[in-house]
């Protein structure tokens, strides 16, 4: 009896040995599939950029800011490959970012940075649209992608993007202003080297890459946030609940004329369910009122999370 009670122990404790193994495998696993899916949209982007330098900005002599367009620029102007420019600026702005913002920053800059100036030598120069115009719009709007993707995933390529945070950290400047401080150096700069052309179409790029990144940041993430009064409130709560499959806040509300006591409904759900919400609420109230208003960002379940995924 005694054999089987230490059996049973020793038993219970090479589970316990094995669930933990395999808890610890578990998260050895997502950890690396996590860091897999960054390296994958880091390098994607860095490439992205790349080919918009060699192939939409480069060929028309469009320098749009950054370090990329510094390049440019000084290629044309001291013979200096645009490779060697930008591993020579973003080492520099390495040693800034260790220096002035810390490990943090310092890490996730590198690997873009390091990365971009390998792709502008590798990725090869051709003018893949001869329309400048169209070029430029083409190539700026692939810019914005590139960079929205990293700055998701919180990264750099390096170049300018690191001296509008040392002056937020140091001297309390918004990142904007900074940005628009380096930035509009290097298309003043394009004035002095490139033609009158090159300089409005090096502004007229930068308006497209900040419109395409604010786009992507808020524009694509649009939900609907609705608020309903109506006397059957209950019915169209339930509706809500099981048909569109989004949850429903009841909020006390007092009219002001009669002062009648009523719920008021607020539901948040996606553009492509609104259509169905307005059919629910006219079946059973085509009186309610109703009012809707556009969010560009929400959090929480059933939005960045399903429902019991944490």
């Amino acid at each position: 009896m005694q054999y089987d009670i230490i059996l049973n122990k020793n038993s219970f404790y090479c589970q316990t040995i094995d669930n933990e193994t395999k808890g610890v495998a578990t998260i050895m696993k997502s950890t690396i599939i996590f860091w897999a899916k960054k390296l994958f949209w880091i390098v994607l982007s860095i490439i992205l950029i790349a080919v918009c330098v060699n192939m939409f900005l480069g060929p028309h002599y469009i320098a749009a800011g950054g370090l990329t367009g510094l390049a440019i620029i000084i290629e044309e102007w001291l013979g200096m490959s645009r490779s060697t420019v930008i591993y020579i600026g973003n080492g520099f702005v390495l040693i800034l970012a260790l220096v002035f913002l810390g490990k943090e920053i310092f890490f996730n800059t590198v690997i873009g940075a390091m990365l971009l100036p390998m792709f502008v030598s590798i990725i090869p120069r051709i003018m893949l649209v001869s329309d400048r115009m169209l070029s430029m719009v083409i190539g700026s709007a692939i810019f914005g992608i590139a960079v929205s993707i990293l700055y998701k995933n919180k990264a750099s390529s390096g170049g300018t993007a690191i001296p509008p945070l040392i002056l937020q950290k140091h001297f309390n400047l918004s990142p904007s202003i900074g940005l628009f401080i380096t930035d509009g150096f290097v298309v003043i700069l394009s004035l002095l080297v490139f033609d009158v052309d090159a300089f409005f179409f090096a502004i007229f790029s930068i308006f497209i890459t900040s419109a395409t990144m604010s786009y992507i940041e808020n524009g694509m993430n649009k939900k609907k946030m609705v608020y309903i009064i109506s006397d059957y409130h209950e019915q169209i709560t339930q509706d809500v609940l099981h048909e569109v499959k989004r949850g429903v806040t009841l909020i006390p509300s007092i009219g002001a004329f009669e002062k009648q006591n009523r719920p008021m409904l607020m539901v948040t759900l996606n553009s492509k369910n609104y259509q169905q919400l307005l059919t629910i609420v006219n079946k059973y109230d085509k009186e309610a009122f109703m009012i809707t208003d556009t969010v560009s960002d929400v959090h929480g379940e059933g939005f960045t999370y399903e429902s019991g995924s944490v």
